[in-house]
């Protein structure tokens, strides 16, 4: 079983809605223009052979206008007929107000888990305007997804997507349960070091061509963090069977293909 624990909404409905700019940018950066239906995206993953995948909402609201929202979410959940699972987005700048919205999608929408996004929300993961949601997370036993590294949304910086960041979240919360997106790049050896020492950070390979991921991250994926390390993709940013067979290509040891397309997901209650 394939298990993407990374992947994007892209249809018609969600491009309408994003700053002009950073549908550009994407375009510029990816060489494609968007619009993925529900029934393409479920298409592309039969073609691959990936059983299900996450796909995600994001609240920047309040620093970039921009919503992809939860109930957009929970319909392309249910369009796909158990494909697809949800994570929720909020907005950290919203109080109680996003604490009341993530219960909300966790408890009503069935979402799995959260997105958060530092670089739009322009806050690191460790200002202490986020530890309300980590708490509330926690209560609820859902993984977050953080995005770090680099990314393309033209205004925005990437100092707030630094790894390191998370570290601090994790002491300060051993039970939560967390993930460092697309290894940290250009900081993955950070992203590494931060995985290593605690046990409850994993990290996806997603928004990469598995060819051109760096030899130290192949490395320890396949070795002391077979454990955490989750297959992810960004689709549609990436396509399915490229990175299938690339990532096949790499001849990692068995047991790493298989914790992580499924054994690892199913330890953080994704599926």
């Amino acid at each position: 079983m394939i298990i993407d624990t990374h992947a994007q909404l892209w249809t018609k409905e969600i491009v309408s809605r994003m700053p002009e700019e950073m549908v550009k940018s994407y375009a510029r950066v990816f060489g494609k223009d968007f619009d993925v239906s529900i029934e393409k995206m479920i298409e592309d993953m039969d073609t691959a052979n990936v059983d299900k995948a996450v796909v995600v909402g994001v609240d920047a609201e309040t620093t970039f206008d921009y919503i992809v929202s939860n109930e957009a979410v929970s319909r392309a959940v249910k369009e796909s007929n158990g494909r697809l699972i949800g994570f929720a987005g909020v907005d950290p700048h919203k109080g109680t107000v996003a604490l009341k919205e993530l219960e909300r999608a966790i408890d009503d929408l069935k979402l799995k888990g959260l997105k958060l996004m530092p670089h739009l929300h322009m806050l690191e993961p460790n200002h202490r305007k986020m530890y309300p949601i980590y708490e509330l997370a926690m209560n609820l036993d859902i993984p977050i997804l953080f995005h770090t590294g680099t990314q393309f949304h033209r205004g925005t910086k990437i100092r707030y997507c630094k790894p390191v960041y998370v570290d601090d979240v994790a002491v300060d919360f051993p039970d939560l349960k967390l993930i460092i997106a697309h290894f940290g790049y250009p900081w993955y050896e950070e992203a590494l070091s931060v995985v290593r020492r605690n046990e409850n950070v994993f990290f996806n390979i997603a928004g990469w061509s598995p060819k051109y991921i760096p030899e130290v991250v192949i490395k320890q994926m396949n070795s002391v963090l077979s454990e955490r390390v989750l297959f992810g993709t960004d689709y549609p940013l990436m396509n399915y069977n490229r990175v299938i067979e690339e990532l096949k290509s790499l001849n990692l040891k068995k047991r790493t293909y298989r914790k992580m397309f499924y054994e690892n997901p199913k330890k953080l209650g994704i599926i």
